[in-house]
């Protein structure tokens, strides 16, 4: 049990791996903990280790099991969060909780290291307050993570001794959240705009003010949202990748849309793989995380709107006349991908395999392999033919914010606030602009977003969300803090009926792809409980939400070792 936070923040020891070796990376070592930051060399390698990916892990990393949201799902299993089982036993929540201390207490370690006064007369001030404010960025984000999915948390801005921490109990949200702004402050203050002459990348002045008015909008402080992200705007210093698809490829790095990322590199084994759940099943892969039909649906027509308002949207050709985001997320029926033509039609037994243009067997067909993808659709974005090589060990960046988001951010506090002006209709269309290649002013050549009604913006704007930022963890928290979890969560996973039944009531009758087309809600959310009374859709998994959820469970080590830390309700 000594293991988990308590013991991590009474230690405050230093306590580095070898995982990461990258010298472009954030090298890490093994000193000693009482003659650590010596030299300017040491202070950074200690900060160094507060990059570790350990410490930014996102809710949904989409290369495992691990689906909270309506975004993905993975076969029939489900997370304990869609069961509505989840536990204080729950390892993900306890991961997080254990990770965010971890990297607390190495931090708080840094601040009073930095602080003192051998430190002080080694290095000047003026590096000294670039590096205090590195690590109160990184204290922040830690904290900030925790108040959001816990609630309460236990708060120490000092390394404190091991009695103290086993009888430390939870701090009012409140209290949490004025100190977690108080640090983004600091660092936004006195991090530099970037390091542009460095071959390391480390946050900056972007990357306090980004994730200050992450956690405020998440908090639905939408004044200090919307102030944080204008500020991030106003640096001039990102700005939004030119091609949506090639943003999240591994072969992208450094790009000016990044305002916070975590790189990897194969060269230094810091990757994510072996992986192959992604990979179709004709590349060799299982396919086995999908997109969810909830998601597919969500994307716009070209006109602007909704697929059951639109008379472009075609549900036997649905991939036409999509939001560009659409087919950049999502692999289209008939296209190739990873060495083949993607095609998962029952009749489809063969597809074309390009390299030798020549008819093999469909593995990504259920007819011919019961495991492929239950509802038809496999992920396309960062996804491409360099995932085949290397072992399937994959370096793309871990964003952790980009400026995308911010743009979001801005525009989704401000109609909250209803101040609703040409900048905030500007900073929606700056998204949806790129995302079909034009100008912002090329109104013509994208469907601009012209409402100036706060309902009908904030719908507007929850949308863009969902297919700017899919496949990126950040879907579950958006549904959690717009209270939609209960609903979303709530409903089936739905997906193709069994190939010969397929075939006999879909197919057949000329319905493929699509038997049907699902509503849009008041929340721009599909509802496919009307297609579900036809039979022509199959419940592949019913999932169960519990409101309980809506905050995490304090990990069951914790309340065993400490008599004054309280569990959440419910649990």
């Amino acid at each position: 049990m000594k293991k988990y936070i308590l013991k991590a923040i009474a230690a405050g020891v230093l306590f580095f791996s070898s995982c990461q070796n990258s010298l472009d990376l954030y090298p890490l070592a093994q000193p000693s903990s009482e003659k650590w930051y010596s030299n300017e060399v040491e202070i950074q390698l200690a900060l160094n280790d507060l990059y570790r990916l350990d410490w930014w892990t996102l809710d949904e990393d989409n290369l495992d099991v691990n689906y909270l949201s309506d975004d993905g799902f993975y076969r029939t299993t489900l997370t304990p969060i869609k069961a509505g089982t989840v536990t204080s036993q729950w390892a993900t929540s306890t991961n997080l909780w254990k990770n965010s201390y971890k990297a607390i207490a190495r931090a708080n370690r840094a601040i009073a290291a930095l602080n003192s006064a051998e430190t002080k007369a080694k290095v000047a001030q003026s590096k000294l307050d670039v590096y205090l404010a590195e690590a109160r960025f990184h204290r922040a984000a830690q904290y900030a993570r925790l108040v959001t999915h816990f609630g309460d948390v236990v708060y120490s801005d000092e390394v404190i001794g091991i009695e103290e921490a086993y009888t430390k109990g939870r701090t009012d949200k409140k209290t949490v959240l004025a100190k977690i702004y108080e640090d983004f402050d600091a660092a936004s203050a006195a991090l530099p705009n970037d390091y542009a002459t460095s071959a390391v990348r480390r946050v900056t002045k972007g990357s306090a003010y980004a994730l200050k008015a992450r956690l405020a909008l998440y908090v639905s402080d939408f004044k200090t949202a919307a102030q944080a992200a204008k500020a991030c705007m106003d640096l001039g210093v990102f700005s939004l990748h030119p091609d949506y698809g090639n943003l999240f490829l591994q072969t992208t790095k450094n790009s000016k849309e990044t305002v916070f990322g975590i790189p990897r590199s194969i060269e230094a084994k810091v990757t994510i793989g072996p992986t192959s759940d992604k990979i179709t099943r004709n590349s060799g892969g299982f396919g086995a995380l999908n997109p969810t039909w909830d998601l597919f649906c969500s994307y716009l027509c070209t006109d602007g709107l909704t697929i059951d308002k639109s008379p472009l949207y075609d549900p036997r050709n649905p991939f036409k006349n999509r939001d560009p985001r659409c087919t950049a997320t999502i692999v289209e029926f008939g296209q190739p991908h990873l060495g083949f033509i993607y095609d998962p039609h029952p009749a489809a037994l063969t597809v074309t395999r390009l390299s030798t243009n020549t008819k093999v067997t469909n593995n990504d067909n259920r007819a011919n392999a019961q495991f492929a993808s239950f509802n038809g659709l496999v992920w396309k974005k960062g996804i491409d033919d360099s995932w085949l090589s290397n072992g399937r060990m994959i370096e793309p960046e871990q964003i952790i914010i980009r400026y995308a988001d911010v743009l979001l951010m801005y525009a989704e506090a401000k109609t909250e606030l209803n101040e609703i002006d040409k900048s905030v209709l500007d900073a929606v269309n700056a998204v949806r602009a790129r995302a079909y290649k034009v100008a912002l002013t090329a109104t013509g050549s994208y469907p601009a977003v012209t409402t100036t009604n706060q309902t009908e913006l904030r719908r507007t704007i929850r949308m863009e969300r969902r297919v700017e930022l899919a496949s990126e963890g950040l879907r579950y928290m958006d549904i959690v803090r717009w209270k939609l979890a209960g609903k979303v969560l709530g409903r089936p996973i739905y997906g193709m009926l069994d190939p010969t039944e397929l075939v006999a009531k879909v197919v057949s009758k000329g319905l493929w792809f699509f038997a049907g087309t699902p509503k849009i809600d008041e929340d721009g959310i599909p509802d496919f409980s009307e297609m579900e009374k036809t039979g022509l859709i199959k419940n592949i998994v019913p999932c169960t939400w519990n409101d309980r959820q809506y905050l995490w469970p304090i990990p069951t080590a914790e309340i065993q070792i400490n008599p004054n830390i309280t569990q959440n309700p419910g649990y």
